[in-house]
């Protein structure tokens, strides 16, 4: 979807929404800000979950995701203030991963809107499901974690698996700092509206 096809859903005054084209992969200080917005944001949502100085992303893995043309940002006033990744898993399912909001900018509905947006993207292609994972610690609770599970619940999402990093991300499971369940969430995008 290029940024004329844009869908313009956003209540949040003044915020533009669309995904970044294919071409802009190579725009490496886009990029650089794109991953580093993913990074500080997880920094806090994953606090405790991993290793020190693991980071969510780095540039080249959201370089490929701008170049497959998965990387949604949210603008204000020309200025990166969220981001989400949006991939098709399946001819019914889509996810949405990597949701960040600049910090600065908590409160404003930013998260709210790109949630929105994946979704209507969702429908849009003809997906009926959307999907979104959550790595959350087994033996104690990371507040980030427990705000967005009830975040995600109010909103119309249903946890479909729970399971072990290992059986999804086995790469991954060395770098935990703490023994993690991972929670895959669905939610029905056929009967929303749109």
């Amino acid at each position: 979807m290029s940024r004329e096809e844009q869908i313009d859903m956003s209540s949040v005054s003044g915020l533009d929404i669309a995904y970044l084209s294919p071409a802009e992969a190579g725009d490496l200080g886009l990029v650089a800000s794109v991953a580093a917005l993913i990074n500080e944001v997880y920094e806090v949502a994953e606090e405790g979950l991993w290793v020190e100085g693991t980071t969510r992303t780095n540039t080249q893995e959201v370089e490929s995701f701008v170049r497959s043309a998965e990387i949604v940002t949210a603008r204000l006033d020309g200025d990166i203030v969220g981001c989400v990744r949006i991939q098709r898993l399946d001819e019914r399912t889509c996810e949405f991963g990597m949701l960040a909001a600049a910090p600065k900018r908590r409160g404003m509905g930013i998260g709210r809107e790109l949630v929105r947006f994946a979704e209507q993207d969702g429908r849009q292609k003809g997906f009926e499901v959307m999907q979104l994972e959550l790595l959350v610690p087994r033996e104690w609770s990371q507040p980030s974690k427990v705000f967005l599970n009830e975040w995600y619940t109010r909103i119309g999402y249903r946890v479909s698996a729970t399971g072990a990093i290992e059986d999804y991300y086995p790469e991954l499971a060395p770098l935990l700092a703490t023994t993690c369940d991972f929670v895959i969430y669905h939610k029905n995008l056929k009967d929303q509206p749109a």
